[in-house]
């Protein structure tokens, strides 16, 4: 199987919200990259693939959190793959600090970056 993945996944452990229109979620981060997330899906759920979710991350402090505006790109084994279709710019700086920390590497993280604009533009 060929890799597609642009993005390093980073395994995260933070508490973390799934909204979707009046419904509001907790749930548990597994891995978040530049892109998107992956989340324990939530117990009551029936979120498919498509269907459009807003992430919330509370980071450690309790006051910093990362918001992802997304869709699900696939749901199995109990898990939702969220990907990221917008995130504000105190959002997306977290969540790069985030993937410096974890990676060790500013080239990579710069690789990755340049990655993500590419996708936004198409």
């Amino acid at each position: 199987m060929i890799e597609k993945r642009h993005f390093t996944r980073i395994a995260f452990d933070a508490r973390a919200r799934l909204l979707q229109g009046e419904s509001d979620w907790s749930t548990q981060l597994l891995d978040i990259s530049l892109k998107g997330a992956l989340v324990a899906q939530p117990d009551g759920t029936a979120l498919h693939q498509g269907e459009p979710v807003s992430l919330y991350l509370l980071l450690s402090d309790d006051e910093t959190e990362i918001r992802m505006d997304g869709h699900v790109v696939h749901q199995e084994q109990g898990h939702l793959g969220i990907v990221c279709d917008h995130i504000d710019v105190d959002s997306a700086s977290h969540l790069r600090r985030i993937v410096e920390l974890n990676t060790g590497s500013e080239t990579l993280l710069e690789r990755e970056f340049d990655a993500l604009v590419k996708f936004a533009k198409h």
